[in-house]
């Protein structure tokens, strides 16, 4: 089983870490500063608009029905801009000699392309949600193993939590937990000394609580991931034999 993982987790390795994420696009015929417009998405949908590619830029333009809409890139430091979500900016589709303004940190698209704009204007918006990504929480206590057993059996898998969008939507799911923790499909293999997600997702992305995530070496029990469903909603490190709720997750 373990060599299987491994040789599953070199091909993993070899292949593109970005994901491919399947998006609808939401044109919301409201006027909203960009941070009003981010606070919305995140409560209606699940941000503001992401795009990733060309295949998203298309689909995004099909949803414009105005000039100058909010989309989901603010400018974060000197020259770095960042999607809402807190995915890194892998595509961009700037307008001629855009951005131009140092004092511009949000941004529009306009004619098919994106334009810097000071982020107090007030426009409409567009958000994005995942069409593949329904979290379901599952009120049981269960093991790991029977939490895992469950859901393959009923939805889809045990969720992989592969970047920062999803975190925040398992923070919103874990609230209604009745236990202190909550499982995930993060599992952690002694012979290979890494922690792995189930799905065959890489840990690319991670938020572990302080003094988790390290030392399972040395410890005699099978240990899994969980997230704390109170405080920081943090993950956590927990022996796989703990009897916790958990979230399955409805993607293919």
């Amino acid at each position: 089983m373990e060599q299987t993982l491994y040789f599953i987790l070199l091909l993993i390795a070899l292949c593109s870490v970005s994901e491919c994420v399947q998006r609808q696009y939401h044109f919301i015929n409201v006027r909203k500063n960009w941070t009003e417009a981010q606070r919305y998405c995140r409560e209606n949908y699940t941000d503001l608009a992401t795009v990733d590619n060309m295949n998203d830029m298309n689909e995004l333009k099909k949803s414009v029905n105005d000039e100058g809409v909010w989309i989901g890139l603010e400018k974060t430091s000197v020259d770095k801009w960042q999607w809402s979500s807190g995915d890194p900016v892998l595509y961009l589709n700037w307008g001629p000699a855009q951005p131009n303004n140092g004092e511009e940190r949000c941004a529009v698209i306009m004619s098919g392309q994106w334009h810097d704009f000071p982020c107090s204007d007030s426009r409409t918006f567009i958000c994005s949600s995942s069409n593949n990504n329904k979290l379901i929480l599952i009120k049981q206590n269960l093991t790991w193993s029977e939490a895992l057993r469950y859901c393959r059996q009923n939805h889809v898998d045990l969720v992989s939590v592969h970047s920062e969008e999803i975190q925040r939507r398992v923070m919103n799911v874990v609230k209604q937990a009745s236990t202190g923790a909550v499982w995930l499909g993060l599992r952690h293999s002694h012979i290979l000394g890494i922690w792995y997600w189930v799905s065959g997702d890489t840990v690319c992305y991670q938020n572990w609580a302080p003094g988790n995530g390290t030392g399972e070496d040395c410890d005699s029990a099978v240990r899994s991931g969980a997230v704390q469903s109170g405080g920081l909603q943090r993950w956590i490190s927990r022996p796989e034999t703990d009897r916790l709720n958990f979230i399955c997750s409805n993607y293919e």
